[in-house]
């Protein structure tokens, strides 16, 4: 709904929908002429409703989305806010999602003929198993899209000392984007900010790793290093690290606030402030489960 409310505008899918009304209008005098067989005539006419409909139908969610406010930026918020809350509020977070296993067969394939284009399977012995799933481009390209502009995240695998972890990584941002999503976060729960540098030929974090019931919610580059280094020739980068503390309190009455919300980017009641860098880390990632990377 945002990616449409930017890029097909109300009046241009106005235009596109007179335009197809227009070249129906042309294919019906045609008909009336003797141009068309009315088999050919039905044809023709089937295939320019079709297109109007589907014209309407991105017109009604644009007017959906006129007075949207929901941003890409809120995006990634949404997504720390739903992982701290599957971490500090696992109970309630367990009793609010649905995951793979709890929807019917029939909602299943729902979602797969929404979502997937084909799936590729093979034959290994006497057993079927999935080659590859090949996902829409209408959602796999706005997803790259807003991953490669720091606005979604990806769960990767990584070495973080000498402990194998899973992490929410995402893109760069600028700083005043970062403290904005921490300052609002921040309005919710008490998340903490510091650094760390990650070893370009190792492939790892390097700070101390200590069992202290913390949890990193997302790392991310500090620097555009798709555009400092393309070739990966620096040794290292610095990474931030948004972390909470087990600890930490709710600062919520209300817990459905947590799930149905998120804090409002004009509360200027919290301060953004960088918080002095430590010498070791002492944060954990969440515990790597195969599920994870599926």
């Amino acid at each position: 709904m945002i990616k449409q409310k930017f890029d097909e505008p109300k009046e241009q899918l106005e235009k596109e929908i007179k335009e197809q009304n227009n070249k129906l209008e042309r294919i019906k005098k045609a008909y009336i002429n003797g141009v068309f067989e009315l088999k050919e005539y039905n044809e023709e006419k089937k295939i320019v409703e079709t297109a109007i409909s589907e014209l309407q139908n991105k017109l009604e969610t644009t007017d959906c989305t006129k007075e949207l406010k929901f941003t890409p930026k809120d995006i990634l918020l949404k997504r720390d806010i739903d992982f701290i809350n599957k971490v500090k509020l696992e109970k309630e977070y367990k009793a609010r999602t649905k995951t793979w296993k709890d929807y019917t067969r029939q909602e299943q394939a729902d979602l797969i003929m929404k979502y997937v284009d084909d799936i590729e399977l093979a034959l290994v012995g006497n057993e079927v198993v999935v080659n590859q799933i090949n996902f829409r481009d209408s959602i796999c390209k706005p997803c790259q899209e807003l991953y490669d502009n720091g606005y979604i995240d990806t769960t990767k695998p990584m070495i973080l000392g000498n402990v194998l972890g899973s992490v929410r990584f995402s893109n760069y941002l600028p700083e005043e984007e970062v403290g904005e999503i921490i300052m609002r976060l921040r309005q919710y729960y008490d998340v903490h900010y510091t650094e760390a540098t990650y070893y370009v030929d190792k492939q790892m974090f390097y700070f101390n790793f200590a069992e202290d019931n913390s949890a990193i919610v997302r790392v991310f580059p500090l620097e555009n290093y798709y555009k400092l280094d393309p070739d990966n020739k620096m040794e290292t980068y610095r990474f931030g690290i948004i972390y909470i503390n087990e600890e930490d309190k709710f600062q919520m009455q209300e817990i459905d606030t947590a799930f149905d919300y998120i804090p409002d980017e004009t509360n200027t009641s919290v301060i953004y402030t960088k918080e002095p860098i430590p010498i070791s880390v002492g944060v954990k990632p969440v515990k790597f489960c195969e599920e994870d990377t599926k």
